[in-house]
């Protein structure tokens, strides 16, 4: 009788997802933090009623939001570059989650302001990961697929979320509470499966130091970041504007109108952004910036004159005029920037992009939610127009001159 001895089992190993696969899931992470971003935008008018905080309050937890996202861009942008994409990326999908039990519970503007503040800690540690976890995945036969995905997907995740949110707010029993619970059963999903993913960053030494508040932009991304900056400030200026206040102005034009209106004017916006950024994807990057930068000049004098002809249609063709040329800004300013970096400088100049995207944006809002409660919406909206439209000449003036580099 011949005994067999038993082999030592092997340890299981979790399975690992494919390169193929790992894209669209950092794809779908990118969409699902712009879409936790923007999901408060239509819930602003349920929370004032409620709680009765003026439109400077309202401005500054939206701010609070960007001011945080600012500091962990800062400090941790490139920290996914030293540690790994996904520890870092886990990690901040967890914080996120966290944030939407926050939300859900919140109370008041002072839970609704910490909630924004984890938020943004959160998103812009996890944003800089996710995109250069993109590139790291990208096809070699397919090109620039990547960056194209990191112009789209965030604009896509805003358009989905105010949309998803202004739906409950019109069906959900609690919108202020469905809409957070189902992103936090979507983080805590997403930060399992990224677990799952190959990882593309070799760690190395400098986790600590790479914390000290810095920017670091690619030298050669540089030239393109001086001629694509004056269109990117104006761009996102008028995004913040739209987040912050444009339900506010919807209801200044038209008291009446369906509670869900104000959340379809930052989709209107969103939505126009993402189609415009999808279609441009092929054309010349420098092309699609200037046409991109020259839209927002109709589209802020449409959106001024709502307020003066009682029109809502005329806001909403604005907002959508303003949302193509986001969009193309946006794709073009991201083709320019990330091709010409390397892979170790891939994060921190993502980083360095939505460094400066979201002072223009959260700045300028607070600006106008101070304009607002000194001499009305309409005055503020006059100022911020007049603002855009003066920086977006700038860009295509310094366009212009300069000579063709891409």
């Amino acid at each position: 009788m011949t005994s067999v001895t038993a082999r030592p089992s092997r340890p299981r190993r979790l399975p690992v997802l494919s390169h193929r696969g790992a894209f669209p899931l950092h794809a779908s992470v990118l969409i699902a933090l712009l879409a936790a971003s923007s999901a408060p935008t239509p819930l602003y008018a349920l929370y004032q009623a409620a709680w009765h905080f003026s439109a400077m309050a309202l401005t500054v937890v939206f701010s609070a939001y960007a001011l945080a996202l600012l500091l962990a861009l800062l400090t941790a942008g490139t920290l996914s570059d030293h540690l790994g994409r996904r520890p870092v990326l886990a990690g901040a999908l967890l914080a996120e989650a966290l944030a939407m039990v926050l939300f859900a519970t919140a109370q008041g503007v002072p839970a609704l302001v910490a909630a924004r503040i984890l938020q943004g800690l959160a998103t812009g540690v996890a944003t800089s990961a996710a995109g250069a976890a993109l590139l790291d995945f990208e096809d070699p036969e397919r090109p620039g697929r990547a960056t194209a995905a990191n112009g789209i997907t965030p604009v896509a995740g805003m358009a989905f979320g105010v949309l998803a949110a202004t739906a409950l707010l019109q069906y959900a029993p609690a919108p202020t509470r469905t809409v957070y619970l189902l992103l936090l059963v979507l983080f805590t999903a997403q930060a399992a499966a990224v677990l799952l993913t190959p990882e593309t960053a070799r760690p190395r030494p400098g986790a600590w130091h790479s914390l000290r508040p810095t920017i670091t932009i690619a030298p050669a991304s540089r030239p393109a970041m001086e001629l694509a900056a004056p269109g990117i400030v104006a761009a996102w200026a008028l995004g913040g504007f739209y987040s912050s206040l444009g339900p506010s102005l919807a209801r200044l034009i038209a008291p009446h109108a369906a509670r869900a209106t104000g959340g379809l004017v930052f989709f209107t916006l969103t939505a126009a952004a993402g189609l415009a950024g999808y279609a441009a994807r092929a054309l010349p990057a420098r092309t699609v910036s200037l046409v991109g930068t020259a839209l927002l000049i109709p589209g802020s004098l449409l959106t001024l004159s709502g307020p003066q002809l009682h029109s809502l249609l005329a806001l909403f063709v604005g907002t959508a005029l303003a949302g193509a040329g986001f969009g193309a800004v946006t794709q073009g300013a991201l083709r320019l920037l990330l091709p010409p970096a390397a892979p170790g400088e891939r994060a921190g100049t993502l980083a360095a992009y939505y460094v400066l995207s979201y002072l223009a944006m959260s700045i300028p809002a607070v600006l106008a939610g101070l304009l607002t409660n000194l001499y009305g919406l309409q005055t503020a909206v006059s100022l911020y127009a007049a603002t855009v439209i003066l920086l977006t000449l700038l860009g295509l003036i310094r366009a212009v001159r300069r000579p063709r580099t891409a």
